[in-house]
């Protein structure tokens, strides 16, 4: 069994994927490595990118520990990114309150003579 680590660059949060595969099949001037495996009985084939694959090994040990560190890194990160997204919903609804606030301050003295506002008569 061979064991893969590949970059997913493509989806946001999550960007690494690590699988295992029965067979793969790669040539020297190739950009591509193609990935065999069984599904529902059919030999299915995935064409990756050689330089989207972040480890392939034949060492189950070192690609369980290696993407260990890598989910580590990425809860981690998630945990960052979590926080900073609570700060920014407290900032947003200080945000509203404070024009708000504003907005109704302002509606107490727009009757006045002071502001030319044209509802005033009608």
């Amino acid at each position: 069994m061979y064991y893969v680590i590949k970059r997913n660059s493509n989806v946001p949060m999550s960007c690494f994927l690590g699988f295992a595969v029965p067979k793969f099949t790669v040539g020297k001037n190739s950009e591509n490595v193609i990935f065999e495996f069984q599904k529902d009985g059919k030999v299915q084939r995935k064409w990756v990118k050689k330089e989207e694959i972040v480890l392939l090994t034949k060492d189950k040990q070192f690609f369980l520990k290696t993407m260990k560190q890598f989910k580590d890194v990425e809860a981690t990160q998630q945990t960052l990114v979590d926080e900073a997204q609570a700060q920014l919903e407290k900032s947003q609804e200080t945000f509203t309150e404070t024009v708000n606030a504003e907005l109704d301050e302002f509606d107490h003295i727009k009757n006045s003579d002071d502001v030319p506002c044209l509802l005033k008569g009608i």
